[in-house]
């Protein structure tokens, strides 16, 4: 799969697929990361939704981070029912080949096949969320709650903590 505006392609497809044809805000310098996005939105650094991928035993897991946290592998080991030793970052291949797109845009849909999901519970004090849109220059508005719709997700607490 090409990379770039065709993850965006993707994520568009896959949010009017869903009802949910939200505009997708591009910009001319790159927000790979939340602190990045926060201040080009000027919003929360809270109100990034960071889109995370985790290899959790034999599989992936994707997990909706609040910019403002970290995660807690422990507490997606326990919701996932596997060792915390068996919860790691995935590595820039494997991001790329579970979700089609690069680290640094991932976002929380359109992907080649559904991910499991787990949203950060942290996201539902922010009316807005922004997520990433399949690149590195480009976002999406949306509330946890959707989130959870869209990815068919679990809320969890995931905060190091």
């Amino acid at each position: 799969m090409e990379i770039g505006t065709t993850g965006r392609d993707a994520v568009r497809r896959a949010l009017a697929a869903a009802g949910s044809p939200r505009e997708i805000r591009t910009f001319d310098t790159a927000v790979p990361s939340a602190a990045a996005a926060a201040e080009q939105l000027g919003c929360a650094v809270g109100a990034i939704a960071n889109s995370l991928v985790f290899t959790a035993g034999d599989g992936v897991v994707l997990v909706l981070a609040s910019g403002a946290h970290r995660v807690d592998p422990g507490r997606v080991a326990a919701h996932l029912g596997v060792a915390k030793r068996r919860v790691k970052r995935a590595d820039r291949e494997t991001v790329l080949r579970a979700t089609g797109q690069r680290v640094g845009g991932v976002a929380p849909v359109g992907h080649p096949a559904p991910l499991p999901c787990l949203v950060d519970v942290a996201l539902t004090a922010h009316a807005t969320v922004w997520a990433g849109a399949g690149d590195e220059h480009a976002m999406f508005p949306t509330t946890a709650e959707e989130l959870v719709e869209l990815t068919g997700g679990t809320l969890l607490e995931i905060a190091a903590g």
